[in-house]
């Protein structure tokens, strides 16, 4: 792995409002393209903790863009330049998505500056929100990426990380024309779901589904620990009322209702 010093050099975006150059950058590999955008919150306490942060060589971390509260953009690393913000990771088979992403973190100091589930996890600000969805617009049209390939870091990281979050506002994004989305089937207060060792073909369907949309599951008909965390990153993504990982009817609807939208890619 060899990194590259880079020096300053102009915005791909006309909305970035200042460079900070990153040391961890390298060359996309075997000539790769970005085929994802890739939402991540920085779990800082402030967006210029976070671009020192990701702009240091010790860090051993880099982003291409980084948007405070404010709505005001900086760039880190080139978007032709791979930077290192997915880590290990899986989307469609692809295990290199560093290579074929560009990753925006977005300013919130996330989950862990709480006791329980959501506290000190704050709300993103309209703002923050608003240049969030502008600079998406601007990525996806000059890299022409289809909406399916918008994700969170927690899709891509499955059991590994979390953010953006169950609070980051996908529905306002999709509205917006940024990301695939269909709105969550209701959650009934009595269907507890299946947990973890439930067997059978609900099970299965949700695993075959999962797979298709890009998740790392393999179909067993069993709800292993993979398929749980699965589970889990997809709530938080596409069903972000309860994210528990067990399968209720409402995950396993709006999941059959999700890739049912898909695209249809045309015939060869």
């Amino acid at each position: 792995m060899t990194t590259r010093t880079i020096k300053a050099f102009k915005p791909d975006s006309p909305l970035v409002s200042r460079v900070v150059p990153a040391q961890n950058v390298e060359v996309r590999r075997n000539g790769a393209r970005p085929a994802f955008l890739i939402m991540h919150y920085t779990g800082m306490s402030s967006a210029e903790k976070a671009i020192d942060w990701l702009a240091r060589a010790e860090s051993k971390v880099s982003c291409h863009y980084v948007v405070d509260e404010k709505g005001a953009v900086t760039q880190l690393v080139p978007e032709k330049l791979r930077a290192w913000h997915a880590g290990v990771s899986f989307w469609k088979g692809e295990t290199d998505v560093n290579s074929h992403s560009i990753g925006i973190e977005i300013q919130n100091p996330g989950h862990g500056h709480g006791k329980g589930h959501g506290d000190g996890y704050p709300n993103f600000p309209r703002a923050q929100i608003t240049a969030v969805i502008a600079l998406s617009r601007d990525i996806i049209r000059r890299n022409k990426l289809p909406p399916q390939n918008i994700l969170a870091h927690s899709d891509v990281a499955v059991g590994r990380k979390i953010d953006p979050g169950e609070k980051f506002p996908w529905i306002r994004l999709a509205r917006e024309g940024v990301g695939h989305w269909v709105r969550p089937s209701p959650l009934r207060a009595e269907d507890e779901g299946l947990g973890s060792g439930a067997k059978g073909e609900a099970v299965g369907a949700a695993q075959r589904l999962l797979s298709t949309f890009g998740y790392n599951v393999v179909t067993s008909g069993e709800l292993d620990s993979e398929t749980f965390k699965a589970i889990r990153a997809f709530q938080l993504h596409f069903r972000p009322r309860r994210t528990d990982g067990r399968l209720d009817r409402s995950t396993l609807s709006t999941l059959q209702r999700l890739v049912a939208a898909l695209p249809r890619t045309p015939s060869a």
